[in-house]
């Protein structure tokens, strides 16, 4: 069953710690079984009670899951072995568009906004006890949701929409929980649910967001949270319409009592207009919105709305850990959002001139590629290793599907935001090239 690696340990963490250091060292691959519990105890000479505790923590850190009848085995990607490792290497010659980063030059310079942002510090140094939130900034950020339709509610200021996620995710789940995601998907948000000990349960989407039937479906079979991303989906580029948000709040009618996450990182780098989901019912429900796009990712502020009582077990699980995020950042947002020159239509719409020139060229060779909006182009294709590795020889590196995908078919992701019109040619002539025929053309993505 686990061939030459032996299970060691006397308690159950020593037990749970040695089978995580199997998986890590790669003695123990995805889909092993672990061996029952009484016979692993009567080996080890312990408990049957303390394997148990052992199998315990390792579904809740992600590393195994459950059958029932079939016993444990190792996850097909546990949380020991991030999607990101996934990459193909950029050798010298290589142009990487496979990174998702944003364009440097459509960033602002943060210089005037940083020494705003010291000044005040200077004025008002902040020491224990001081308020988590710059009222500036939370003024700012409760405006931007109320005038994008959203429910009042209180609003959480942490380190990066992923953080954000991962918070209210714990203050109403529990490991075994399923959550409905989109496939494919943001690949960070794919591990972080088996990290939590929580399961993915996979939603289809097309150019429009997720298909309402198969939402329908994860949510019937028992999926007690749902994260759909707005706009700028990760790595599909796909955007909520109206028709589409109005038919996925009347799916989330029939369930109010399931957790809602919206994902608008996009905001501020989008001409997409937002659909809000929430208010079609959800009892529980937070939106979550991020500086990284639109100021630059090492910024790690975002900020979510949401009910009230999961808004306030997010602070209050907050204050016991991390406390708050330093006012330095925050006031730099602030400061960024009162006096940043650069209008979002602007930078939106650099972005979606070198996603359809990249769309455009693609489609002139017969490929069907998607990205409504945002930083990203998906490709489909019949097998992403020998794709990306022929890509690789003609100087492009792109990052493999496999990163985002849960039980949807081969693709590969195309970062454009540095891409110019002569470099989409190029590279749609060499992708024409290196899949030989052309693609067949499908709004599901």
């Amino acid at each position: 069953m686990l061939g030459d690696y032996p299970i060691k340990g006397r308690r159950a963490s020593e037990i749970a710690a040695d089978v995580e250091q199997g998986v890590s060292s790669g003695r123990l691959a995805p889909g092993t079984a672990l061996p029952p519990l009484r016979d692993l105890a009567g080996e080890l000479g312990v408990n049957p009670n303390t394997v148990a505790a052992a199998y315990r923590l390792l579904r809740d850190r992600g590393v195994i899951e459950t059958a029932g009848r079939k016993g444990s085995r190792i996850r097909p990607r546990p949380a020991t072995t991030p999607r990101d490792q996934i990459r193909m290497p950029v050798p010298p010659h290589a142009r990487d568009l496979s990174n998702g980063n944003p364009d440097p030059a459509q960033l602002p310079d943060l210089t005037p906004a940083l020494v705003a942002a010291a000044e005040a510090a200077r004025r008002d140094p902040v020491r224990y006890g001081h308020p988590a939130a710059d009222p500036g900034l939370l003024a700012l950020a409760a405006e931007g949701f109320r005038a994008d339709g959203l429910p009042s509610g209180p609003v959480a200021i942490a380190s990066g929409s992923l953080d954000t996620i991962e918070r209210i995710l714990v203050t109403r789940l529990r490991p075994g929980d399923s959550v409905a995601v989109e496939d494919p998907g943001w690949g960070s948000l794919l591990d972080l649910l088996p990290a939590l000990g929580l399961r993915a349960a996979s939603v289809r989407l097309d150019d429009e967001g997720p298909l309402p039937d198969a939402l329908a479906r994860a949510l019937e079979g028992g999926a007690r949270a749902v994260v759909v991303t707005c706009r700028a989906q990760n790595p599909t580029g796909a955007a909520l319409t109206a028709g589409r948000a109005q038919a996925l709040r009347a799916v989330l009618a029939e369930h109010p009592g399931v957790l809602l996450i919206e994902d608008d990182h996009g905001h501020g780098i989008v001409d997409q207009p937002y659909h809000p989901l929430a208010g079609a019912g959800s009892e529980h429900w937070a939106v979550v919105r991020s500086a990284a796009k639109a100021y630059g990712p090492d910024l790690r502020l975002s900020y979510a709305v949401g009910d009230a009582e999961t808004i306030g077990r997010v602070l209050g699980r907050q204050r016991l850990g991390a406390g708050w995020v330093s006012h330095l950042l925050q006031c730099t947002v602030a400061e960024l959002w009162r006096t940043d020159a650069a209008p979002v239509a602007r930078v939106a719409a650099a972005y979606r001139a070198r996603r359809d020139a990249l769309i455009g060229e693609l489609a002139v060779r017969g490929i069907e590629a998607h990205g409504a909006s945002g930083l990203n182009v998906w490709v489909p294709v019949p097998d992403e290793t020998t794709v990306l590795g022929a890509l690789v020889q003609r100087g492009w590196v792109a990052a493999p599907g496999a990163r985002f995908r849960v039980d949807s078919p081969p693709g590969l992701r195309v970062t454009v935001a540095e891409l110019d019109p002569a470099d989409a040619r190029r590279l749609a002539d060499d992708l024409a090239a290196v899949l030989g025929t052309g693609g067949d053309v499908s709004r599901l993505i």
